[in-house]
């Protein structure tokens, strides 16, 4: 399985042959692009100002589309790793049943695509953040910053917080305050998102050589970032409801989901460990965490389209 698909001779272009729209489908990632687009969705919905609904349509769809061109040219840069790991290696590069020059040629289509589409929907603002977004997640997380530093969440966590800043732009043409506060919102969820998951991943991006924190640093680390940055994540998710750009609705559930979150960390912070800080309890307290918190952004998004409509 490690062996490119550049060297892997003709049983893989046989393979690659067989191909159909469902392995087109998965070097989208459909899954991590249906929140990405709810985000996005839920920044159009409240944003101030009317945008014809086929043209809001629309600028969901370029959301979709250059969320899923992301993951299409994630996979093709990074074909040799997921081959590595047991949680990617059936994606379809790895598998030979797409070349990776098809990969990287469907991903700038649809990247190239997804922005002209937006620029002509909607405004230029729009299409500059949604093309900038697509360039942070291909350079700057997954060819910079993934196999070079265990920050690389930290960092890159920025491109998967542009969605709801580029609804609202696509209303407005402008990105005022509220934009921004979801943007932080997202920026920080995405490290306990993410090393939750690598707390019980660990032997899979260390045997691809990824320097995810706890490969580099430990799993006491990992836990205690997990708790930091949750109490961090928890302090931003009420700040629309305190600086009065949410309501009641938005603010009560962005409290008592956050304090379920910070209870979650706390059992990962405190589970059962050895010396090296590897759970004893088969990780349940970290895969809890990294199943709520998909939970926990899409309810906190819900309620703010709930608070707008209401409000």
């Amino acid at each position: 399985m490690a062996t490119t698909l550049a060297t892997a001779g003709p049983a893989v272009c046989a393979a690659a042959a067989t191909a159909d729209w469902r392995d087109w489908l998965k070097l989208m990632k459909p899954r991590v692009v249906s929140l990405v687009v709810f985000t996005g969705a839920i920044g159009l919905a409240i944003a101030p100002g009317h945008l014809n609904p086929v043209l809001a349509c629309a600028a969901v769809l370029c959301i979709a589309v250059a969320a899923g061109a992301a993951g299409c040219l994630n996979m093709w840069w990074e074909r040799d790793i997921d081959a590595l790991m047991r949680r990617t290696m059936r994606r379809p590069i790895p598998m030979g049943r797409i070349e990776p020059a098809d990969a990287l040629a469907f991903g700038v289509a649809l990247s190239v695509g997804a922005v002209l589409v937006m620029a002509l929907a909607t405004n230029i603002c729009a299409a500059s953040v949604l093309a900038i977004s697509i360039a942070f997640y291909v350079f700057i997380y997954t060819i910079w910053l993934k196999r070079r530093t265990p920050q690389n969440i930290v960092i890159g966590g920025a491109a998967g917080a542009f969605p709801p800043v580029i609804g609202w732009a696509a209303v407005t043409g402008s990105i005022d305050v509220m934009p921004i506060l979801m943007f932080l919102l997202v920026f920080f969820w995405t490290p306990p998102h993410f090393w939750s998951l690598s707390l019980y991943a660990c032997k899979d991006y260390d045997h691809a050589g990824v320097p995810m924190l706890p490969v580099v640093a430990g799993a006491k680390v990992t836990r205690r970032q997990i708790f930091g940055y949750t109490l961090l994540m928890s302090g931003v998710a009420v700040l629309p409801w305190a600086l009065g750009y949410a309501g009641r609705i938005y603010g009560l559930t962005a409290c008592a989901c956050s304090l379920i979150f910070c209870v979650l960390a706390g059992l990962v912070l405190f589970d059962r460990q050895d010396a090296s800080g590897r759970s004893l309890t088969g990780d349940a307290p970290a895969r809890r965490a990294f199943g709520y918190s998909l939970l926990y952004l899409a309810v906190l998004f819900t309620a703010l389209g709930v608070d707008r409509v209401v409000g």
